[in-house]
């Protein structure tokens, strides 16, 4: 097996892939209505009203892959190309299938989840651009306090604890901001990037 096969697989990478793969379970467990699954019940006797738990736990656990997988391969110098395609791939689609099942859930407002996954496709596309360019775009501070304020967000929706209703709000909100701003700030640091070059 080559040098290259060998480092696809790396820690960090399996540790990617490890997060996609709990999104199955996450999302199975936060919209399955057990309660009419009457062999469920039946196995998984009083386990079925904390299905909510269940899945902020591997929503959690899913999350702190993401902390742990980029720390590892900046640390041991294990990045990839592969690492750097599948880890913000997992990210979007952990948050965004996240979000979904809690507007199903009418835990969250449908327009607040348009945005913010309006957000990830414009600058989705946007480094497609720069990569075409040969321009590599840092992470900013904003983008990672987005990121964060958005884990909490679905934490606490998921959670649905009802004396914090306010917090959770709040948090809502704050993430809506940040969403926009790091949107503005990325686009506005990188504005060279979509002149034309001959």
């Amino acid at each position: 097996m080559s040098k290259a096969k060998k480092q696809k697989m790396n820690l960090p990478n399996k540790l990617t892939i490890f997060r996609m793969i709990l999104i199955v379970p996450f999302v199975i467990l936060l919209l399955g209505n057990f309660q009419q699954w009457g062999w469920f019940t039946a196995i998984f006797s009083g386990i079925s009203e904390y299905v909510d738990y269940i899945a902020l736990g591997i929503f959690i656990i899913a999350s702190l892959t993401d902390l742990i997988d980029g720390k590892i391969a900046r640390k041991y110098n294990l990045v990839t190309n592969f690492g750097k395609f599948m880890d913000p791939l997992a990210d979007k689609l952990l948050v965004s299938a996240a979000m979904v099942a809690l507007v199903e859930m009418g835990r969250i407002p449908s327009w607040v989840v348009i945005i913010i996954i309006s957000r990830e496709f414009i600058i989705s596309g946007f480094r497609t651009i720069a990569s075409d360019n040969g321009v590599v775009i840092a992470a900013s501070y904003w983008g990672k306090f987005k990121t964060t304020f958005q884990m909490i967000m679905v934490c606490l929706m998921i959670a649905n604890i009802e004396a914090l209703t306010v917090v959770t709000s709040i948090v809502m909100w704050i993430s809506l901001v940040l969403t926009v701003v790091s949107l503005v700030d990325y686009l506005w640091k990188n504005k060279d990037v979509m002149k034309d070059t001959k």
